[in-house]
């Protein structure tokens, strides 16, 4: 009787835990993370550039293959996974097509092309319908041939929302027209014309703006000051120049005398 009495009791108090921690499970439930979008007032990729680059695989590299996808019309590239912004892997040997890299290129600029994100679209040929594989990637580096800005080779970075991407943002000045030391005379020293920062790849700017409406002579304007989304990390010390409004050499203000 005693022996069924604490079977019954030990029963008893593992089904009161059961129900409590069922319970307990239920009640902390993470919440549902939501999608970093742009914001209001920031900038974004203008869809007239949209565009899905289309390659083919590559089986080997080296200088000679290199040479021959290029005599042919075609750009040796690379597309590989970098979701922490340090460690690269899942690497892909691929080829594109000269014209279509050097038209988009010739389109945005060089560092414009650099931080947009593009769907990239890997098919057994040029013609064919099957496809291997079909991401979004943002171009990380470019090599143009000195003199005809040909593209050498092109590294891509696959680009999931879940991904954390280096980006060199590009910079654009604004406020040139009305900056009172610009109207004074004096000159812009543009310092950078890139920004390093660590970006979710759902809002990877196409460019940052620098407001120069306010800037006097000697005044200059650091990273820190840059306007840009939260979820955006500077890489580079905040306290590095970006521009400075200089004023006229005192040659510049003999000869004017």
């Amino acid at each position: 009787m005693l022996r069924h009495v604490i079977l019954s009791r030990s029963s008893f108090h593992f089904r009161r835990f059961s129900q409590s921690s069922a319970a307990a499970v239920i009640h902390h439930e993470p919440p549902e993370v939501q999608p970093l979008t742009y914001l209001e007032g920031f900038p974004r990729p203008d869809p007239k550039y949209a565009e899905t680059i289309l390659a083919i695989p590559r089986a080997n590299s080296g200088k000679n293959i290199s040479a021959k996808e290029r005599k042919v019309g075609r750009v040796p590239s690379i597309v590989f996974e970098q979701e922490d912004g340090q460690h690269g892997g899942n690497k892909r040997l691929i080829s594109v097509r000269t014209n279509q890299i050097r038209k988009l290129v010739n389109q945005l600029g060089r560092s414009f092309f650099l931080s947009r994100l593009f769907d990239l679209e890997v098919r057994s040929e040029f013609e064919s319908s099957d496809i291997v594989e079909k991401v979004r990637v943002l171009p990380r580096k470019i090599h143009l041939q000195a003199g005809t800005d040909a593209p050498l080779n092109v590294t891509f970075i696959r680009a999931p929302s879940n991904a954390l991407l280096k980006v060199e943002v590009p910079l654009v000045f604004r406020g040139e027209d009305i900056s009172p030391g610009l109207k004074k005379g004096a000159a812009l020293n543009t310092i950078k014309r890139t920004v390093k920062f660590l970006c979710p790849a759902d809002i990877i700017p196409p460019y940052i703006d620098v407001d120069l409406s306010e800037l006097d002579v000697g005044q200059k304007l650091v990273m820190g000051d840059l306007i840009v989304h939260p979820a955006l990390k500077l890489i580079q010390s905040k306290d590095e120049p970006v521009c400075k409004i200089m004023g006229q050499r005192v040659s510049e203000l003999q000869k004017k005398k």
